[in-house]
C-alpha cells in the first residue's frame, strides 16, 4: 500500500543512522522494539507516571471509578461481559490493534458486537470484529493451521465450534484470526490463557483501541478514550480502572 511504502522507505533510509531503531533486515515481532524492555522502560518513564497521578484524581472526583489488581486480572472482567481497553508496551507494527492497543470482549456472547458498538465502536452491525487466539490452539477452532501474528488472513471456524465464539464468527464461518505466541507477546498470551482456562476458550475478541479516531498511542490518549466512552474498564499497565455501575 501507499502508508506501507512510505514507512518502510523510511525506516530504509534511517537505519544506517538509527540502526537501533530501524532493524529492517529482522521483522520477526509484531511491535515495534523489543517488548519486555520496551514495556519496563515506559512503565518507569515520567509520562506514564503522570498519567497514572491523574488516575488517582479521576477516582477522587469520579467514586464510581477504583483502581485494583494486575493486569492478568482483567480476565474475569471480560467473563462478565465487560468491555476492557487494554493499553501494554509499545504500539503495533502494522495496520492491525494486536494486544497492546486493544479493546477486548468476550467471544462467546452472541450479544457482544452489539454491545461493543452500542459503548464504543459505533460501526455498521455488518462489520465483523476479530479473535486473537493462542498459537497452540489454532487446529482445535480453525480448519487451517497456520502462524498469522499480524491478523491478516482469514480461515474458516471448525462448524462445531462455530456456536461458541459468535462474536468472532463471520456470517460465512470464518474469522479473521491473529496467532498469539508467548514468545511475542507474553502478556497478552498469559491474558488470553487465563481467560482459556476460566471458559475453556482461549479466544478475546479483538478491535483497535479508539473511538472514531487513531488509535491511541500514549497513556494519556487510553485514559481520554476510556472518559469519553461506555467503556468499562481499563488496564494501563499493572494499573486496572474499573467503572462502577449503579446497582
Amino acid at each position: 500500500s501507499d502508508n506501507g511504502l512510505s514507512v518502510i522507505s523510511g525506516s530504509y533510509l534511517g537505519q544506517p543512522l538509527l540502526p537501533n531503531i530501524f532493524n529492517i533486515h529482522s521483522r520477526s515481532q509484531n511491535y515495534l522494539n523489543n517488548q519486555s524492555q520496551v514495556f519496563h522502560k515506559i512503565t518507569r518513564s515520567i509520562r506514564f507516571r503522570r498519567t497514572c497521578a491523574s488516575l488517582f484524581q479521576i477516582q477522587r472526583s469520579f467514586p464510581k471509578l477504583r483502581r485494583s489488581g494486575t493486569a492478568t486480572a482483567a480476565g474475569p472482567n471480560a467473563i462478565n461481559g465487560k468491555v476492557i481497553g487494554w493499553f501494554q508496551g509499545r504500539l503495533e507494527w502494522g495496520p492491525r490493534a494486536l494486544g497492546n492497543r486493544s479493546i477486548l470482549c468476550d467471544p462467546r456472547r452472541g450479544d457482544m458486537k452489539a454491545v461493543l458498538n452500542a459503548k464504543i465502536k459505533k460501526r455498521e452491525s455488518f462489520r465483523p470484529f476479530a479473535p486473537s487466539i493462542l498459537s497452540e490452539h489454532v487446529s482445535d477452532w480453525f480448519e487451517e493451521d497456520d502462524n498469522v501474528p499480524f491478523m491478516m488472513q482469514v480461515f474458516q471456524i471448525r462448524e462445531p465450534k462455530r456456536s461458541e465464539i459468535p462474536a468472532v464468527t463471520h456470517v460465512d464461518g470464518s474469522g479473521r484470526l491473529q496467532t498469539v505466541h508467548q514468545s511475542a507477546n507474553p502478556r497478552y498470551h498469559a491474558l488470553i490463557s487465563a481467560f482459556g482456562d476460566l471458559t475453556g476458550v482461549p479466544i478475546l475478541l479483538n478491535t483497535s483501541f479508539n473511538e472514531n479516531e487513531p488509535v491511541v498511542c500514549r497513556p494519556q490518549e487510553a485514559l481520554d478514550c476510556f472518559l469519553r466512552t461506555d467503556m468499562d474498564v481499563l488496564v494501563l499497565g499493572d494499573t486496572i480502572i474499573e467503572r462502577q455501575r449503579d446497582a
